[in-house]
């Protein structure tokens, strides 16, 4: 039996990669049919004067993908039934005429149905003050790429299933050096479960600690994501206001509501930027023990303040286990990473990883493993002051060119930390007639109003800066002053 095979000793892709191709290709066309016999290695081979070895090796790689199967004492057949039949499956008449009218939920899904839910709409203008994204052209994607590369050669063991379900438990040793450093959390490895990111670790939290119509104390304005996921949960939402000193804890205190969690973002409040004072975190933490209250502490970006050390995080504070950290590394290095951290109250430590275990039984190993050696190896530390530099740049930029072309007609929140402000303009404009003429000139804008549980300001925005250069940021103010 002759085949009309083409081999190039001189491709990068060796002999019997080719053979077993071009083999492949004849089965697939038809010029072999099923349960016809080939040609014995030793024939093949003489007949397209290679050797023996070649035609073994590609015989054998296509018997271990299904085209080829072997007979005792009759030699090598193409399949009766070929695996690329198996990808196409055939027509089935439809058993009825029409679509069953309706699929019963559970009372979790059907509270989900009826709760609203739409994306913010992100600005696809040439200029785009959109917030929440980091400064991803300046992450080190080099050093990344070469750690991945270590621990491919070292071994494969990240391939199998993790036998902690609390996550690597060297990364969660130096996730707990790193925030004792950097933002006074005192924790042992052994309180901390690595997540899929802040939401995750929200949902299982209320998974395991709300009863459906129990009342969450939010910020307001406050963390839209945050707020979605605890309305999803059938909780009672309780804003309580923010100012320039951040949470009006005594308006809390003074709240006759049984509240079952406080929710706040106390470093770099979302979005005014404020930072909770002293007083007033110490106010938080003494009525928390005094009413068994728990507090969900969302520690975002702390890390970027600017001329200023990081503030000590209120976990650090708490001598009653009342608070509940939350971190990730999605602003700190890139969003795609996926990996935050809760650290609990021991005695909560056991019945949130068996929570999480059941509906996400580990985050990917390989990642857990680079990002151990990023932090261990001071490449963490050394990205953040260089991203702290970068970013106090784009925030003197933005802040002087806001100044410069709008003067006190503008008020301007949270300028000393983060990678975002939060403006209010007093330009005789709506908010609605501000976005309109934004766009118009290529000028992205996110407003803040949706930030707000209860009526919002007027004519107040959100205005990323991280994923922006001062270039950029220059013309897209000048730009918004020449038509507002």
């Amino acid at each position: 039996m002759e085949f009309a095979i083409a081999l190039n000793p001189d491709s990068e892709h060796p002999l019997h990669h080719q053979l077993a191709e071009e083999l492949r290709r004849v089965i697939l066309t038809g010029r072999l049919l099923s349960g016809q016999r080939l040609p014995s290695t030793r024939a093949l081979a003489q007949s397209l004067s290679i050797s023996r070895t070649t035609v073994t090796q590609s015989y054998e790689q296509l018997l271990s993908e299904g085209y080829l199967e072997t007979r005792r004492g009759s030699g090598t057949f193409v399949c009766s039934q070929l695996p690329d039949d198996l990808l196409h499956s055939e027509p089935v008449s439809s058993i009825t005429s029409s679509p069953v009218s309706s699929i019963q939920l559970s009372r979790y899904g059907a509270h989900l149905a009826e709760t609203p839910f739409a994306l913010l709409p992100e600005p696809t203008t040439e200029i785009s003050f959109r917030y929440g994204r980091p400064a991803l052209k300046h992450f080190p994607v080099g050093l990344w790429r070469k750690l991945l590369v270590r621990h491919c050669r070292e071994d494969s063991t990240w391939l199998d299933y993790a036998s902690d379900p609390q996550g690597y438990y060297p990364l969660r040793m130096a996730i707990s050096q790193y925030l004792a450093r950097a933002r006074a959390v005192t924790c042992t490895p052994e309180q901390i479960i690595l997540v899929n990111g802040t939401q995750q670790a929200l949902d299982l939290i209320l998974r395991i600690l709300l009863e459906p119509g129990e009342t969450i104390a939010i910020e307001d304005p406050g963390y839209l994501s945050a707020r979605r996921v605890f309305l999803s949960h059938h909780a009672t939402l309780l804003p309580i206001p923010v100012d320039r000193l951040g949470l009006q804890v005594e308006k809390l205190t003074k709240e006759t509501t049984p509240i079952r969690l406080v929710y706040v973002t106390p470093s770099h409040q979302f979005p005014t930027g404020a930072v909770l004072s002293l007083p007033r975190r110490l106010e938080l933490l003494k009525w928390a023990q005094q009413t068994e209250t728990l507090i969900l502490e969302d520690d975002y970006d702390s890390e970027y303040r600017c001329r200023e050390r990081p503030i000590p995080a209120l976990q650090g504070l708490d001598h009653s286990d009342s608070v509940l950290y939350v971190g990730t590394f999605s602003k700190v290095l890139f969003p795609s990473l996926r990996i935050g951290y809760l650290v609990l109250p021991p005695r909560l430590v056991s019945l949130m990883t068996y929570g999480k275990w059941l509906s996400d039984r580990q985050l990917p190993m390989l990642e857990q493993r680079v990002l151990t050696d990023f932090i261990t190896e001071g490449h963490l530390d050394s990205h953040i002051r260089k991203m702290r530099s970068h970013y106090d740049l784009c925030r003197q930029v933005l802040v002087r060119a806001l100044k410069d072309h709008f003067g006190d007609r503008v008020t301007i929140l949270g300028e000393q930390a983060g990678i975002h402000v939060m403006v209010k303009f007093s330009i005789g404009l709506n908010e609605t007639e501000i976005h309109q003429k934004a766009e118009s000139v290529g000028v992205g804008l996110m407003p803040a109003r949706p930030h707000y549980l209860r009526q919002g300001e007027e004519a107040e925005f959100v205005l990323g800066y991280g994923e922006l250069d001062e270039a950029t940021i220059s013309e897209g103010i000048l730009r918004l002053a020449q038509i507002v």
